[in-house]
């Protein structure tokens, strides 16, 4: 069993908030629950005193974090293969399918990535969210980091808030874009569909990179990269400026086709049931080491192959 302790400034930014919100956003690698539990508990405590998860804080105050982190018992190990780009004493780095759902949570309670992980590796259960340091969506394909060890969290967490820890990802959007671009634009939750995310006014910042691969006759082929890491924030800003992600069922619309296109390319589309959004690219500090890891994941085959329908549709127009 591993000993957590900590000791935070809660910022001015921060004040007005509850305990539980305020301990949420310094105390980022744990869970919402985890948090909450050690509230009530006493084991996360305003200088020493205990206080209710829903007291308001001033800004200033000092919280203290003494917990014994004991084994997640809620979440099953389960004998789903998992594809390990890259495995040392401090890390993990996986290439995850499309869809598979990373976190158990309502609507799916097991078979997920977290519970593929602490079959591989049944220490994970002594670490947050089994080593979990950021997510992909259950659709997106592509590649995650996992730490094997409470203070390699940290540290990887500490990274990805100091955006430290470069994302690329590589997707085919509706459009025929003229160029590159960055997307500036704050997101939150949608304000009637609470399963959606927006671009919100008050929500919060996020920002996107992309640069055009290659374009075909109604579609372009991008590398997107991430410079915050909101939930959605790809199918998002895509959406956005208007170039939203083929075949993605939440804001992507209703595929578009260019003006006579190949019967393979209709079809093509018309069978492609995810976001065309792989995570291709990974560069990070080795949290012990301090040593430069990049790691590369191939486009799957379903994006090849929409790919390959959209090429021969442009060369059958150019010859037409």
């Amino acid at each position: 069993m591993q000993h957590v302790s900590r000791r935070v400034i809660v910022p001015a930014a921060l004040a007005g908030k509850r305990l539980d919100q305020a301990a949420a956003v310094l105390f980022g690698d744990f869970s919402r629950n985890r948090l909450k539990q050690w509230i009530e508990g006493g084991q996360l405590t305003i200088a020493g005193e205990s206080v209710a998860p829903k007291a308001r804080l001033k800004g200033g105050e000092v919280l203290v974090l003494g917990a014994d982190l004991e084994p997640i018992v809620a979440v099953r190990a389960e004998p789903i293969a998992l594809q390990v780009v890259h495995a040392d004493a401090a890390l993990y780095v996986i290439d995850k399918p499309a869809g598979l759902v990373v976190h158990p949570g309502a609507g799916n309670p097991s078979g997920t990535l977290q519970n593929a992980l602490l079959n591989l590796d049944p220490a994970l259960a002594t670490v947050p969210r089994a080593g979990l340091v950021h997510r992909l969506d259950k659709d997106t394909s592509g590649l995650l980091v996992v730490a094997r060890t409470l203070s390699a969290q940290q540290r990887l967490a500490a990274q990805i808030e100091r955006r430290e820890i470069r994302r690329i990802y590589r997707a085919v959007c509706q459009g025929a874009l003229t160029g590159g671009g960055t997307v500036e634009a704050s997101i939150g939750r949608h304000p009637r569909e609470r399963t959606k995310m927006a671009v919100r006014e008050l929500g919060r910042p996020a920002r996107t990179r992309y640069r055009v691969i290659e374009r075909f006759r109604a579609h372009t082929y991008i590398e997107v990269e991430l410079e915050t890491g909101r939930t959605h924030q790809i199918r998002v800003h895509m959406a956005h400026v208007g170039a939203p992600i083929v075949g993605d069922p939440v804001y992507g619309g209703r595929p578009k086709l260019p003006r006579q296109p190949t019967d393979r390319l209709r079809q093509t589309l018309q069978a492609f049931r995810r976001q065309a959004l792989h995570a291709s690219h990974l560069t990070l500090t080795h949290p012990e080491t301090g040593t430069t890891l990049t790691f590369e994941s191939a486009v799957p085959d379903d994006m090849v192959a929409l790919l390959d329908a959209l090429r021969s549709d442009r060369g059958a127009q150019d010859t037409r």
